[in-house]
């Protein structure tokens, strides 16, 4: 896909209503609703895949370091929803993490890893809140497995498309950066 595709896509999935991954909870709870859940809700997708593009512009070892730290607090994100652990403004949490996820992307390399990696958990334990909320504790080992398999593979992409992009030309992917803190503050506005 072409950047100037990616960004239409990206304008083209901001333009619809919020498809907001928590709408309610679900009676099934397994590796394939735990798989669903990341792509199931513009929220989360962009987030996923902003966390894959900004690792990227990383140099090194950082670039693993993104989606691992996402992961790690994501999971107890999750156990700690699932406990019944409260967290204040969760849905606007999520929309947040979307622009500012997206903004470090426009940033690249110009945010370090001091500041960036921090973000990057406080957010992933909003969502893995979101995610463990939902999920009732008998089958909760299978649906965490289905919703990190997932995200992983949105940050695989997100990097995947950064490297390429980011050897073409870094425009581009601080363009679509910029597009997905547009979505981010969208999101954020539906969601107060």
């Amino acid at each position: 896909m072409t950047p100037t595709r990616s960004l239409l896509a990206v304008a083209l999935g901001a333009a619809a209503l919020p498809a907001l991954a928590h709408t309610g909870h679900n009676d099934t709870f397994n590796l394939l609703t735990g798989m669903a859940h990341p792509v199931g809700g513009l929220d989360h997708l962009l987030a996923m895949v902003a966390v894959g593009l900004w690792a990227a512009s990383q140099p090194g070892k950082l670039r693993l370091a993104a989606p691992a730290t996402f992961v790690l607090a994501m999971l107890a994100g999750c156990l700690l929803g699932a406990g019944g652990g409260a967290l204040p403004a969760v849905e606007p949490g999520i929309a947040l993490s979307v622009l500012v996820l997206g903004l470090m992307v426009a940033a690249g390399s110009r945010v370090p890893a001091s500041v960036g990696l921090p973000l990057i958990a406080a957010f992933a334990l909003v969502h893995g809140h979101a995610h463990g909320a939902e999920a009732p504790a008998g089958s909760l080992a299978s649906y965490m497995a289905g919703f990190v398999l997932a995200t992983a593979t949105l940050h695989g992409a997100g990097l995947l498309a950064g490297n390429t992009v980011l050897a073409r030309a870094s425009l581009w992917l601080r363009a679509g950066g910029a597009a997905i803190a547009a979505c981010g503050a969208w999101l954020l506005a539906s969601s107060l």
